[in-house]
């Protein structure tokens, strides 16, 4: 399993485009992060997650409507929030413990730790039946054991899998690094991830050492 992100010629990488519901974008450096942004339509406005800055990706994402908020949705994921936030004019939340007014969204509470220093939240859209994660779950090689679309963070799925994400009926889960999974039963694929995280723990590392 490979964790090198195809050569875009140096240009972010379009991944996770639903129809009239938004996309994200994976900008090339560090590539061995796969930093996944999101602009997320719902309710006539756009929603932006945990963004890097990419003029590009904004301008398709201006198309989608008019923009409401940016969402930072885990503690060390400041990355350009603020920049994007002001030049959109838009309002930025950082790890809002309940959705702002009359959001689309209801805010998950993923991970809370002090001894960690781990504050995460999750963005759970119902009318798409979209759900979009910082860090807790993702996309990218290094979160995956075999046969997983998105998988628990490595030091989670060994001492603290999140299941506080178990039993949401998604039918697209969104992350923060990598692309994300869109299937009828994505939320059950992911919860078989979280709640097998550990006994799949020899497989992911055989992976990750690119054996078998």
């Amino acid at each position: 399993m490979s964790d090198a992100r195809p050569d875009f010629g140096g240009a972010s990488t379009l991944i996770d485009a639903i129809p009239g519901v938004g996309f994200g974008w994976i900008t090339p450096t560090p590539a061995y992060m796969w930093r996944a942004s999101h602009a997320i339509a719902s309710a006539g406005g756009v929603w932006y997650t945990d963004p890097v800055y990419d003029p590009v990706m904004l301008d398709r994402a201006r198309a989608l409507g008019a923009p409401v908020g940016v969402v930072q949705l885990l503690d060390r994921h400041a990355r350009d929030c603020a920049r994007v936030a002001d030049e959109l004019g838009a309002p930025l939340y950082v790890l809002p413990k309940r959705a702002p007014g009359d959001a689309p969204f209801e805010v998950v509470s993923v991970i809370d730790s002090r001894i960690g220093r781990w504050h995460e939240v999750a963005l759970w859209f119902p009318v798409e039946r979209l759900l979009c994660v910082a860090e807790a779950i993702g996309g990218a090689p290094y979160f995956l054991a075999p046969g997983e679309v998105v998988g628990p963070h490595p030091i989670l799925r060994l001492v603290h899998p999140p299941r506080a994400l178990c039993g949401i009926p998604a039918v697209h889960v969104i992350c923060g690094h990598g692309p994300g999974l869109h299937a009828p039963d994505a939320g059950v694929q992911m919860e078989a991830a979280i709640r097998h995280a550990r006994r799949r723990i020899p497989r992911w590392g055989l992976a990750r050492a690119g054996v078998g």
